[in-house]
Formats: C-alpha cells, structure tokens, sequence
C-alpha cells in the first residue's frame, strides 16, 4: 500500500504556524522579488487572488480584501519541510521526499488494520508536532494515491482529510471522478491530445480502445500510468540521490543591472554559494557556466541569453578558484555588452565527480592550500550562521539582494528572530 501525504497550502500554513491570528483569513505569499502569487490558503482562493498573479496587478483586490501578503521566506519553510518529513519517517522507513510539501510513502511489510485510521494518526501528530495540516490519500499505487490524495483534501469534512482506496468499486469511483487534467503525469500539451479524443477522465483513459493510442503518443510513460491506474503497481519509491548531477544558483534582480562592479559581485556570490553546496555533498565539480539574462519586455534585441563556460584541467569545490573562474567569465561576457541591462545572472557546476575520486594532476593543480582553508571557512560559518566569512569580492552585509518587504521572521534557523511570547 502506498500513501501520498501533501501538506494544505504549504507556504500560507507555515506562516499561520507562528501567527495564529491568520488563521481563517486569506494568505498569499509571493515569489522572489515580490514577483507574483506562489501560494494561496483558501480563503485567498475565495477572495479571487489568481495563482501566479504579478503582485501589481493584483493590488487593489489585495486591499479591497485585506489578504494579507508575505514574501517568500525559504529558510522557514524548509526547516519546517524536513520537521514533517522526519515525522512522517516514524511512521515507516520506506518514504521519498516528492516535494517540500509533498512525500511518498510504502508500507509493504508493516502490519497496518486499518489504514484510515494510521492515516489520522500520521496527521494529528504532524498537526500537533508542527502545525502544519496535512492531507493524506492510500491506495495500491503511486498514481492512485495521488487520486485518493485529491479526493481526500476535496472532501475534508466527508474524510477527514485521509482517504483509502482499497477496493474495486473505490477505484472506479475515483477514476471516473477525476478529471484528466488532474491525473498525475498528464501535462498542458498532452491535456489538449487526449481531450480531442474524448478523454475527460481518468477512467476514459484506461479503456482499451485508447492503448494504441497511448503507447504511441505517450510511450512507456503513458504505459506505465495506465497500468498504476488499473492497480498494477509499476512505479516504486525513487531512492534518494546522494549527489546532484549539477548546482545552479540563479537569481532575478531587484531592479535591472548593467553596473560592472554589481555585476561581479553577484557573480562571486553565486560561485561562492555553489562552491558552498559542492563541499556539503563532498563533491568537486569540472565545467563551470555563468549566464546572464536581459528583460525581453523591455529591451528591443536580438539576443537575450549571452552564457560561457570553462571546463577546469582539475576537478575543485574550491571558493577561489570557482570564484575566479566565473568572474573571468563574466568578463568575457560583459565585454561588449556595457551598455545592456541584466534582469538575471547564474552560475552553474557540473560534471560532478565525488571528492573521493578526485584525480590529482601532475603539471596543473590548484594550490593544495585551498583544501585547508576552506574546511576553517566552512566550520566558521557554520559556527556563527549567515555566511559571515566570505570573499572580498563578496558583498559582506547580504548574500541575496532581493526585494523582500513583507519577510517574516526566520523562527526556527535564526535565533535573534525566535518566536517571542509574553504571558501577563
């Protein structure tokens, strides 16, 4: 039996957690920069704020409602992502982290009576524990359980918010409830195709007459999705992947750059962070790319994308030497190209190898110094939090320069911000 365990509007209910008098009224965070809607409770829903709404347009609905509005604060919701998830691994060992607010979880093995039952117990704890609600839907497949996951936080009243499809007439009930759009799998361009051959539910796409069809257009993957549908389990937990294949740290700017100086120092700072990640995974990366993006909307020409790359002789996860070589890129880059404005920049790391399979070279190697400092700067920031040993090409007073008006605080990773409670 698997279950998949989605968290009700995730980033609105972590802020609820520490502000409780937001509790029944509209919530909408916004995304970096204040850009747009990302996350809405559902009394937001209600009010008509649209999902991915540009924070401008939505304004005098924004007032005329009073949803309150929230910049994206990642570093709450992510502690408090991996809270759940810990709890959840109480319940059993077998999970896959799908999402930050999403999880997969198998309880092959577990000797379970009633699953409705172990359902609620999973969400008054993480209710209880964290704060956070959750919604929980059990069936014999992955793609089924995201139905009954569905049904489940449609019909909270009816279920609970837990919901088991572990009978035939369940299953049928649920595919032919479901619409097509919102089966697991089924994307914006394929929704069109199977629409125009009169698939509007679930349930119509696993009729034999439409195999042919599906094994054509959709291949294996479609094959696949038909058969979890069906109730034959094909799709197990995805294990957790030890190392990222690459790093990119990409970000939007407050306003559009074309300074040389603001420019670079976004660029080290990007680097830094990606060689920051590198050591955490102990690995060491090979080619490194710098891209930086203009504004289409605003800027008339014929390229809108300029990016470099460099592959190194020797593999590094060194701040220096990453730093240095995304900073001789961006000059390449730059040159030329001082009169554009950049809305975006990013560096990326790839070819990943693991710090253990390093293969030292005999005629080019970065100084063996590197390795030692970098140990002292990684046990200093960690010991005193917010990045404070950085490059002198770093900006020393913030690491994301981002319009964030309306951040709470950081509650659970930032001490001075801890949740204050005066009882009189």
């Amino acid at each position: 039996m698997y279950a998949l365990v989605d968290c009700n509007n995730f980033y609105a209910s972590c802020e609820r957690v520490f502000q409780p008098e937001l509790n029944g009224k509209a919530v909408a965070i916004l995304s970096n920069n204040d850009g747009c809607v990302i996350s809405r409770s559902y009394e937001a829903k209600a009010a008509g704020i649209p999902m991915g709404a540009p924070a401008f347009q939505i304004k005098d609905l924004v007032k005329e409602k009073n949803v309150k509005l929230f910049s994206s604060n990642y570093a709450l919701y992510g502690d408090l992502s991996r809270r759940v998830m810990e709890i959840l691994n109480q319940f059993t060992p077998n999970i896959e982290i799908y999402s930050i607010d999403e999880a997969f979880l198998n309880f092959d093995g577990l000797n379970i009576q009633d699953y409705h039952d172990y359902g609620l117990q999973m969400k008054n704890r993480v209710r209880k524990w964290v704060g956070i609600p959750i919604c929980i839907g059990f069936a014999e497949t992955k793609a089924l359980s995201k139905v009954a996951n569905k049904i489940a936080k449609e019909f909270q009243d009816k279920t609970q918010g837990v919901y088991v499809i572990d009978s035939e007439e369940k299953r049928i009930k649920a595919l032919k409830w479901t619409k097509i759009e919102d089966v697991w799998g089924i994307g914006y361009r394929m929704r069109k195709k199977v629409k125009i051959r009169n698939i509007n539910t679930a349930l119509d796409f696993i009729q034999p007459q439409h195999e042919n069809w599906i094994k054509r257009e959709m291949g294996v993957i479609g094959l696949r999705l038909k058969a979890e549908l069906e109730g034959k389990s094909v799709l197990d937990l995805e294990p957790i992947a030890e190392q990222k294949k690459s790093i990119a740290i990409t970000r939007s700017f407050p306003k559009q750059i074309s300074d040389f100086d603001l420019l670079r120092e976004r660029i080290a700072t990007f680097a830094a962070v990606c060689a920051e990640k590198l050591r955490k995974q102990q690995s060491c990366c090979h080619t490194i790319i710098v891209m930086l993006i203009i504004d289409k909307h605003t800027v008339k020409t014929s390229k809108y994308y300029f990016n470099k790359a460099i592959t190194l002789p020797y593999a590094t996860n060194s701040t220096l030497t990453i730093s240095n070589a995304a900073i001789d890129l961006f000059k390449q880059l730059h040159e030329g190209n001082e009169h554009l404005k950049f809305k975006k920049a990013g560096v990326i790391v790839s070819e990943l190898i693991g710090e253990n399979q390093k293969q030292f070279q005999l005629f080019e190697e970065e100084n063996p110094k590197h390795l030692a400092l970098m140990k002292v700067m990684d046990h200093l920031n960690t010991k005193m939090g917010d990045t404070k040993v950085k490059l002198a090409s770093q900006n020393l007073r913030l690491t994301w320069d981002m319009n964030q008006k309306l951040l709470s605080n950081k509650y659970t990773t930032k001490f001075d911000q801890i949740l204050e409670i005066r009882c009189e």
